[in-house]
């Protein structure tokens, strides 16, 4: 990985903020993703976040922390956070916003226990592809501690499959809908091209289930998303 999301982290965090992030798949176009987004304070976020930062408890890990905007309001409310990502600005731009405990970490590199784990914006994104989806949660299984629970956003991509007139042309013979090709550019560069997973609620279920975890639709957002709370 070059770091590019991180380097525009650190660019927006040192106000040298000049231009945003460019987000494409292998089945949409480039899409803007405004830096401020990435900073952007409990009263901005979707309500699917704030609902997931509401029923957050105990010992809390945040996968995935970006910038630290949920930890930094969980921190706000007295919670032990520890937060961790893959990319070196991301962990650099943390600390210099005031994250306690935040590490260099991949999920599975991580072997404390915890009350709450979060994986939003998309959390399944990081399992990158449906094949590895019982891996990851066989492993997040063993980073729960006992009435520990997992709150997970996704989307049900299906829509960006539907043609004019309502119908789908989805092949049938390809790989699940849900695994999409991402790709991420800023200031000129591109970032390797990364797999990132979209799972329908149905799936993550069937999934939770064949590894003896139970899964429950807490929420529905505005537009074919959801938030899941997964328990043993």
């Amino acid at each position: 990985m070059k770091d590019i999301f991180g380097k525009a982290l650190r660019d927006y965090h040192n106000n040298n903020y000049t231009e945003d992030l460019i987000t494409s798949t292998n089945i949409s176009d480039d899409d803007v993703l405004p830096l401020p987004y990435l900073f952007r304070s409990y009263s901005e976020m979707p309500k699917l976040e704030q609902k997931a930062l509401q029923l957050a408890k105990g010992n809390i890990l945040d996968v995935g922390c970006g910038s630290g905007s949920h930890s930094l309001y969980l921190q706000k409310q007295d919670f032990n956070v520890k937060a961790i990502d893959i990319s070196e600005g991301a962990v650099e731009v943390c600390k210099k916003r005031g994250v306690h405990h935040v590490e260099l970490k991949a999920l599975l590199d991580e072997t404390e226990t915890f009350d709450t784990i979060l994986l939003l914006m998309n959390g399944t994104g990081i399992f990158q592809e449906l094949s590895l989806v019982s891996t990851y949660l066989n492993h997040l299984k063993t980073l729960l501690k006992p009435n520990g629970q997992i709150l997970m956003d996704s989307s049900d991509i299906q829509y960006m499959y539907e043609d004019e007139d309502g119908g789908l042309w989805i092949d049938t013979n390809a790989n699940y809908y849900g695994e999409l090709d991402y790709f991420l550019s800023y200031k000129g560069e591109d970032e390797d091209p990364m797999k990132w997973l979209y799972l329908d609620f149905e799936r993550l279920q069937i999934a939770c289930k064949s590894v003896g975890l139970t899964c429950e639709k807490l929420m529905e957002g505005e537009h074919f998303d959801y938030m899941a709370r997964i328990s043993k």
